[in-house]
């Protein structure tokens, strides 16, 4: 709403400044339009950088790979929007940190892949849910996991460039669902 209106604005102020009848007389008609096109492209080229969504820059810890980690037991969905988010946000976070040679790494993202499907069948038919902030987040970083998955089996970890993104996606979701969004 903001950016609309100062969109508005700037647009305002290069149509005034292109045929203000202050301007020296020397220039025609086609001139002032042609100053008027270039500063109104400048004015759009500018909204436009303004309004894209920025990357987040936060600095995110990345952690080491581990082979040793507590197996969890707590597989499915309660059916609880936050409670499952939550549960499927920490075991993505180590799926994303296990190493080669981990122990279970296979059985862990079989559960991790069957998990990830379930959560986004289940969820995404509720608009009010699928319109949060915490699922666009969690549903963009499940298929980037699942995709891994497909493309290169469950026994190879995460390459450290994909790893990175996901930490960074990860500590949005957090944030998001202690924001309740």
């Amino acid at each position: 709403m903001v950016k609309t209106t100062l969109f508005i604005a700037a647009a305002t102020v290069a149509a005034v400044g292109a045929f203000s009848p202050n301007m020296p007389q020397t220039e025609s008609p086609a001139t002032a339009r042609r100053d008027f096109f270039k500063d109104t492209a400048a004015v759009v080229a500018g909204a436009a950088l303004v309004s894209m969504p920025q990357v987040a820059s936060a600095a995110v810890e990345v952690p080491e790979q581990i082979t040793q980690y507590s197996f969890p037991e707590n597989w499915g969905l309660t059916l609880k929007y936050e409670e499952d988010a939550a549960k499927v946000r920490d075991h993505m976070y180590t799926a994303t940190t296990l190493g080669k040679g981990a122990d279970r790494m296979e059985e862990y993202g079989k559960n991790m892949k069957k998990e990830m499907i379930d959560f986004v069948s289940y969820y995404r038919r509720f608009p009010k849910i699928a319109g949060k902030p915490s699922f666009s987040t969690l549903y963009t970083s499940i298929n980037v996991l699942a995709g891994h998955y497909t493309s290169y089996g469950y026994k190879y970890p995460l390459p450290e460039k994909r790893r990175k993104r996901l930490y960074q996606e990860y500590s949005e979701i957090a944030k998001s669902l202690k924001r309740g969004r």
